[in-house]
């Protein structure tokens, strides 16, 4: 069984690594023993991400990269085949929403310019679609490999206020089983594509919409939200490591193009 989830020695890239649910993978990885290429737009805090798995007694490098830009993408590659020789694991963490994609009492979807609807496409799923062709690459030259897309919960079941969010994730979906095929019928057999679909998750992008600003205290759709989950609380980073580990190892040998539920049950919950 041991042999089954072991990922020692695997090179794990993870991009938005810095993020609150991407560095925790990060660091869960590193105990594991993966070596991991922590890449992020922020590389200060890709950095220290990196500096605290190295205190650890871990292994890691952090790689300042644009998921938007290829050509940053590649140069990030390089880094990553020059340091350790090949990458065996893929993350596409980074993405996220934005205030000016979201409807409030005060902001009808009719006022949301394209501009945020685009900038919210282009982080989650064109990042995600630019970051597999150039890492994937890597992965279709050598034959073997596995890509770990984040999705979420809203990709199934649409939430309100967050259209352009709701919408990418569920792109995110299809690309996932699209690429899937695609690497098996045209490069190996070796190469799994999987994504994960948190819930609901305190993050930099959503605490606004979950939490008053002024006081920390749930906001009335925070409430909805526990109320709607059986397992009565927010997700935490640790949530995810589990079944993180168990789609990159071994253990999930035959799993290739799904998408994988962790919400505390909210999608199982009618309400009543």
């Amino acid at each position: 069984m041991d042999e089954l989830f072991d990922i020692t020695g695997r090179v794990s890239v993870i991009t938005g690594g810095a993020g609150i649910l991407c560095s925790g993978m990060a660091k869960a990885l590193a105990e594991r023993g993966s070596k991991i290429c922590i890449l992020d737009i922020d590389e200060k805090q890709a950095k220290a991400v990196a500096d605290e798995i190295k205190s650890n007694g871990g292994t890691a490098i952090a790689v300042k990269t644009d998921v938007l830009d290829k050509n940053s993408l590649k140069d990030a590659r390089d880094v990553v085949l020059e340091t350790f020789g090949q990458v065996d694991i893929l993350i596409n963490g980074a993405g996220g929403n934005k205030k000016e994609a979201t409807t409030t009492e005060t902001f009808e979807f009719f006022d949301i310019p394209a501009d945020a609807i685009q900038w919210v496409f282009n982080l989650n799923l064109l990042g995600t679609v630019l970051t597999t062709q150039v890492f994937g690459e890597a992965m279709a030259k050598r034959g073997e490999g596995v890509i770990i897309n984040v999705s979420s919960m809203n990709s199934f079941r649409p939430l309100t206020r967050i259209v352009a969010y709701s919408a990418a994730k569920a792109a995110v979906n299809n690309f996932t089983q699209w690429m899937a095929v695609h690497f098996n019928l045209n490069y190996s057999k070796n190469i799994r594509v999987n994504a994960i679909a948190p819930g609901f998750f305190l993050t930099n992008q959503n605490r606004f919409l979950l939490t008053d600003e002024a006081t920390g205290e749930p906001t009335e759709r925070g409430k909805q939200i526990i109320g709607h989950t059986p397992m009565g609380r927010y997700g935490v980073p640790e949530d995810l490591i589990g079944t993180l580990v168990w789609l990159i190892s071994d253990a999930s040998g035959f799993v290739n193009g799904t998408v994988v539920p962790i919400d505390g049950g909210f999608a199982a919950y009618s309400g009543v």
